[in-house]
């Protein structure tokens, strides 16, 4: 029987030089992604961060943890635009069921 909905984690690094306004816009557009295709249960912003090796020259990153639930073939979607976000450094999906 296929898999109708699954759990999900997403942490995700965005560029530190953002404003708080343009922090805040990335946040709540991977939210609004994230609820019109299932349900979003906690997002925890850490907030500035050293790395623990240079990106893009940065020493640091804006992190984000947001757990959801969704269709499976969603994550794959929601990997896909943040790859292609400028303003996100690096992100990793990860199954909660597994």
């Amino acid at each position: 029987m296929a898999k109708l909905n699954g759990n999900y984690e997403v942490l995700y690094i965005i560029n530190p030089t953002l404003g708080e306004e343009d922090t805040a816009a990335v946040v709540a557009r991977f939210k609004e992604l994230a609820e019109a295709h299932g349900t979003v249960s906690e997002i925890d912003e850490w907030g500035k961060r050293k790395l623990a090796y240079l990106i893009n020259d940065l020493d640091e990153g804006y992190y984000v943890l947001m757990t959801f639930s969704s269709d499976p073939a969603f994550p794959a979607e929601l990997d896909r635009l943040m790859r292609i976000n400028p303003n996100v450094m690096r992100s990793i999906i990860v199954s909660k069921d597994a």
